[in-house]
């Protein structure tokens, strides 16, 4: 397991993307020891693509980037307009994975990342899979794997489970998309944190670990003993990224979607040396 990529979420340091953010992120992520730093693109147009590929090669640190969809980008609609937008704005965070020299770009991008008020239906799901389908084969074309964030029913009406996922993957049927597993909300939808990522197998691609109330790692309920167990049980080699949020780091996108109303954490030095020393003890042990 000490093959697998350590990263860590830029909301931990900073609420938004400026050449000065993007240096105190990365460069606080590279000190404490971090490999790698998920950069979130719900508005791509936000990264300055020069300057933050620049800092991470000066501090030698590799990128994912993650993003979600809104209610008026969601390509889980059958409102073919919106499901447009949906795709340009895909099109445009690929562009930016791809300048930044990230190889990954995930999160909740097969709908939007919202409580919505009825389940799915037959044409939205299609769309939904049409889109990724083209997107994964663009994706392809410059050597980016795709990653799909199931979640849970507070954020999406779509992918809540690792099997409603690989379900769905078989539909899109390009294998350079795989699935995205978090354990924030593994504790929500699943009935333990083994067998999903059996279930997924060599099928998963990138994990966020989080605790179940956002703060620091091993003062939740998560099972964290079975879930590294798991991760080594499988051959699990991919990165591993720490998520977690408070009210002391605030994105205007992001924190209110995500329901961050409390206030954690406050030294976010403290918080992402701990969780990686956490799971480096998580992956090491027998």
């Amino acid at each position: 397991m000490a093959s697998n990529p350590l990263g860590i979420h830029a909301l931990v340091w900073v609420g938004g993307w400026t050449p000065e953010e993007a240096e105190v992120a990365i460069s606080s992520s590279a000190r404490i020891g971090y490999d790698l730093i998920e950069i979130p693109a719900l508005d791509p147009s936000r990264i300055d693509v020069v300057s933050t590929r620049e800092m991470l090669e000066r501090h030698g640190l590799q990128a994912s980037v993650s993003l979600g969809l809104a209610p008026g980008t969601d390509i889980n609609s059958e409102d073919v307009e919106c499901v447009n937008r949906g795709r340009d704005v895909l099109m445009a965070a690929l562009e930016v994975s791809r300048g930044v020299g990230s190889r990954y770009l995930g999160g909740v991008i097969f709908g939007a990342m919202t409580k919505y008020s009825a389940p799915t239906t037959e044409r939205a799901r299609a769309n939904s899979v049409a889109v990724m389908k083209d997107f994964a084969q663009e994706a392809r074309s410059c050597g980016t794997t795709i990653g799909l964030e199931f979640v849970n029913r507070y954020e999406s009406n779509l992918l809540n489970t690792a099997q409603q996922t690989l379900d769905y993957l078989d539909l899109v049927g390009e294998d350079n998309v795989v699935v995205h597993a978090d354990v924030y909300h593994m504790n929500i939808e699943e009935t333990d944190f083994r067998t999903p990522i059996l279930v997924c197998g060599d099928r998963l691609g990138y994990v966020h670990v989080g605790e179940s109330h956002r703060g620091y790692l091993g003062t939740g309920s998560v099972n964290f003993p079975e879930f590294f167990g798991a991760l080594r049980e499988v051959g699990y080699a991919g990165p591993i990224t720490f998520e977690s949020f408070s009210s002391s780091v605030v994105d205007p996108l992001l924190s209110n979607t995500l329901a961050i109303w409390r206030n954690l954490w406050s030294d976010s030095t403290d918080l992402a040396t701990q969780a990686l020393a956490f799971m480096r003890a998580g992956l090491a042990e027998d």
